[in-house]
């Protein structure tokens, strides 16, 4: 065998590993090799690719998205993409249904052949852009278009080759369409808007937007997914159930949504309504709706379509969660580090079901680069965040607007604001009623010192009354004054009195979350601890020493420097130790005993006795590795109230389910 011939069959070997790996990490969410080893094998490919000029359509090097298109094709798809009709009301679900039963009957009253009953399979609806990808028989992706028409629509190969869950070869011998949702997932959105000259107004635009630009390097750098659910065309074997065709989607190696219900009444979908629209908000991705279809391919075809739409499915729609309103205002609130930060007042809307009055914005430079003016008509867009964010203004709305003016002094205490890059701060630490009420809130919270009975109105009355100024003068309050406070008795004081006075021996990890160090969380501060023991190391650790500990980058190793070297800092800290704190070192070390050391968990639902980060930090205390998603190589799945798919998905694999009850009778023995 000649060299080239060599290079070739390793090229080969290399494509089909690679693509492998690919589609573990990225659909299945179980990578089999590190991050290194990949790039190793990587590079090795694009070096024997450029030696022989041996490219194949499917090598993984085709996804890198190096070019600039001078217009879009038209592709006339081979299989027509139907739209679907909509649905908003229970009562129009129950009629559509109430058709489906009536047509089905009435076949099989004259017919041999009976159709089953009816039976529907309940997906989510995902709110991005169609996407239509063509395998040749050769299983190579050949083709991605736009929805277009539903007859023709738009090449977008090129781009559709970045997104990483579009495999581009399948084990597939027969010329098929098979379609799908291309999305930009929240963290892809926000990790391309950190950087963005123009921010992208919401996810839904951010995926349009990539698959309809030119620059396919632009479009790599939003870093799509995509999601699968139907085969549009298809010169092999019939399916006999939509059941069957998802699962062949999912055995072709594209990316399936897990959440799959089957439902035989109305009651059961108005259930997995209720279920989706309550979780929509806390899914990585924008959805709309369900879509709820008949399984059997038969009964499909019994009922055929109307001019528009397939009678053998609808789309449930909730209600929308971006619409348009008037900015009013804007209002300047002060936080605990001095930054002074903007928030709109809304004329009120409805937005999916809440009324929204208040936005975020989060600086002046968001507000230049996204166009904001008071009285202009923004765009406001809710997910699981409290107060929705605006995410742009309409242009048209802008002649008879007004600029956004930055206050030059702090609204609150009248101190001269100073500018630190966007941001604007008040210096007044001591006398900033906002900035002392909410350090006191921090330093008292449950991660921080954990001083039960403590609220923000406790701490208002402790700055207003009391004249408490700095933290330290909490240890020297005296129970005579909180007496003199009002809604204070005598044993809600006691109860206060105590709770400063337990508070003197925390945990290390819980003193320096504390301090409230710019960029440093309860799970940084338990890191800090680990690594360096006492305060007086973490005070003195240099640059690199705190780069070397995992997660731990630049501009948090830089944030704890600059915290440490302040005179008030170190004056305040001293202060706080003569007062008789007594910071102990947290117990890190895992017991040998711990059934779940070196154990894989996920978490779903809501549990009683802890938050999401507390149940995270103490499977890690216990030796466990916490993953966001169920695999075989998952070993429990702790479920909590009203778990999500990933406890589906745990049962389908046949993982290890336990409840919180159960979770403390192991860790308790």
């Amino acid at each position: 065998m000649s060299i080239e011939q060599t290079k070739k069959e390793r090229i080969h070997e290399l494509i089909e590993s690679l693509n492998k790996c690919a589609y573990e990490y990225y659909v299945l969410d179980n990578p089999s090799i590190s991050d290194r080893e990949y790039d190793k094998l990587y590079d090795e490919l694009v070096k024997l690719e450029n030696e022989t000029s041996y490219i194949l359509p499917y090598s993984p090097t085709q996804r890198v998205g190096d070019k600039v298109l001078s217009e879009f094709q038209k592709y006339v798809h081979k299989g027509r993409l139907w739209s679907l009709d909509k649905a908003q009301s229970i009562q129009t679900l129950r009629e559509w249904h109430n058709r489906n039963e009536k047509a089905i009957s009435q076949y099989n009253e004259t017919h041999t052949d009976k159709l089953p009953n009816v039976s529907y399979i309940v997906t989510k609806k995902f709110d991005g852009l169609t996407i239509n990808c063509t395998y040749d028989e050769s299983g190579i992706l050949t083709k991605a278009a736009t929805r277009g028409t539903g007859i023709i629509g738009e090449d977008i190969t090129e781009q559709a080759k970045t997104i990483k869950t579009i495999p581009l070869k399948i084990n597939n011998n027969h010329l098929i369409e098979i379609h799908g949702e291309a999305i930009m997932t929240k963290k892809a959105f926000e990790e391309y808007n950190k950087v963005a000259d123009v921010p992208l107004k919401n996810l839904r635009n951010g995926a349009a937007g990539a698959l309809r630009n030119l620059n396919i390097k632009e479009t790599a750098k939003r870093n799509l997914s995509a999601f699968f659910y139907d085969v549009g065309y298809n010169e092999g074997k019939n399916f006999e159930s939509y059941m069957e065709m998802l699962n062949f989607i999912k055995e072709m190696g594209l990316y399936v949504e897990p959440y799959i219900k089957r439902c035989n009444t109305v009651e059961e979908i108005e259930k997995e309504i209720e279920y989706i629209n309550n979780i929509r908000n806390d899914l990585e991705y924008d959805i709309d709706g369900i879509v709820i279809a008949i399984d059997d391919m038969k009964t499909r075809e019994v009922l055929g379509y109307t001019i528009k739409f397939p009678k053998w499915a609808i789309a449930y729609k909730f209600e929308a969660e971006e619409t348009t309103t008037k900015l009013l205002d804007v209002e300047w609130n002060v936080g605990r580090s001095g930054r002074v930060t903007p928030t709109a007042i809304l004329e009120p809307i409805e937005l999916a079901g809440v009324t929204v009055k208040r936005a975020t914005l989060n600086n002046m430079d968001d507000i230049n680069r996204k166009g904001v003016r008071i009285g202009s008509q923004v765009f406001v867009r809710r997910s699981n965040d409290v107060i929705p964010e605006i995410m742009g203004a309409v242009e048209e709305s802008l002649e008879d607007s007004k600029e956004i003016e930055v206050p030059k002094y702090c609204p609150y205490c009248g101190s001269e604001l100073i500018q630190e890059g966007v941001h604007f701060f008040c210096e007044n630490t001591l006398s900033c009623k906002p900035q002392m009420v909410k350090s006191i809130v921090h330093f008292a919270s449950r991660e921080g010192m954990n001083i039960e009975g403590f609220s923000e109105k406790t701490a208002e009355q402790f700055f207003e009354k009391l004249n408490i100024k700095s933290i330290p003068d909490l240890y020297r309050i005296k129970k005579e004054e909180l007496l003199t406070l009002e809604k204070f008795g005598e044993k809600k004081a006691n109860n206060i009195i105590n709770a400063i006075e337990k508070s003197k021996t925390p945990e290390l990890s819980s003193f320096i979350y504390a301090l409230s160090i710019p960029n440093v969380g309860k799970k940084t501060a338990k890191d800090l601890v680990k690594h360096f023991k006492t305060l007086e190391n973490i005070q003195q650790a240099t640059f690199d020493e705190l780069l070397s500990i995992k997660d731990v980058g630049e501009i948090v190793a830089k944030s704890i420097i600059e915290f440490f070297k302040q005179e008030k800092i170190i004056k305040s800290m001293n202060e706080l130790l003569e007062l008789g704190i007594v910071p102990i070192t947290d117990d890190l070390e895992i017991k040998e005993e711990s059934p779940f050391k070196d154990k894989t968990v996920v978490v779903t639902g809501s549990l009683i006795n802890y938050s999401r980060t507390e149940i995270k930090e103490k499977l890690e205390s216990l030796g466990a590795k916490v993953s966001g998603s169920v695999s075989k190589k998952t070993d429990y799945v702790l479920v909590g109230d009203d778990p999500g798919s990933k406890f589906d998905k745990a049962k389908e694999l046949g993982v290890k389910i336990i409840n919180e009850e159960e979770f403390e009778q192991l860790i308790n023995g």
